[in-house]
């Protein structure tokens, strides 16, 4: 999944840090295999996520975390919008690929 952030006017930074936060909480949980924090070279409030899980129902699962909800509590202020772009990997390199590939 790629999710688009636009931040509010001014707030990329402190946003980008929280973001950078979830990345770091995230290490530990085998379920996310990526997750980096993207900043747009063209558009001054745009960030991107990309984030790979195991599985819709892990990612899901995340987001019902404590620390997660906390976190996005604390996002929530400078954010002006969020767009979610979800995909289904088939290959590449970077992610071990099993055979569910089309």
């Amino acid at each position: 999944m790629y999710a688009k952030f636009t931040a509010k006017p001014g707030e990329r930074e402190a946003l980008a840090a929280i973001l950078l936060e979830a990345a770091a909480a995230a290490e530990p949980v085998q379920e996310c295999e990526l997750y980096i924090v993207n900043l747009s070279e063209s558009e001054a409030d745009i960030l991107w996520v990309t984030e790979v899980w195991s599985s819709a129902e892990a990612h899901a699962a995340s987001l019902a975390l404590e620390a997660t909800r906390a976190t996005i509590q604390r996002a929530m202020p400078l954010i002006a919008g969020v767009e979610p772009v979800k995909l289904i990997p088939v290959g590449g390199k970077g992610l071990a690929f099993g055979s569910t590939a089309p």
